[in-house]
């Protein structure tokens, strides 16, 4: 079994790691993460949380997704670097933001999700596993 997947924040105060590889890799092109992706969309991976381990303080924000799903989203609070989403309708998943793995080669996406959402000049790779909206659950 490969070693263990490792990432961070910018300023080295929060560390994780998962014991195994992603179950998948999307970019996210809702609303909300827009925001978080200054304007692009988010790209995310998707990890059982079977294993998860943190070090450091996180701080936590939490909304109501298009979906519909309760979501609390976990950032670093000394540089801001968004980390973590984990959804009320999938307790057993955590996503992490590509962006804050140590090895952002994992991040490269299978799909986009909610691309109905994405701006005009927004890039969705038609030759991926696309979803105009939410995604079903994940087949394990």
């Amino acid at each position: 079994m490969p070693g263990p997947v490792t990432g961070g924040c910018l300023c080295g105060a929060v560390r994780f790691s998962f014991p195994g590889e992603p179950l998948a890799r999307r970019a996210c092109w809702c609303r909300v993460c827009q925001y978080l992706a200054a304007g692009n969309a988010s790209v995310n991976t998707v990890f059982r949380k079977d294993g998860f381990e943190c070090t450091g303080a996180v701080s936590a924000y939490e909304s109501m997704a298009d979906s519909g799903n309760r979501m609390r989203r976990s950032f670093c609070p000394a540089c801001g670097t968004p980390l973590f989403s984990e959804s009320s309708a999938r307790p057993d998943l955590m996503v992490v933001r590509a962006g804050a793995l140590d090895d952002r080669e994992l991040g490269r996406p299978q799909g986009f999700i909610w691309t109905a959402s994405a701006p005009a000049w927004g890039f969705v790779d038609t030759n991926l596993d696309n979803c105009e909206g939410q995604p079903g659950p994940l087949r394990r």
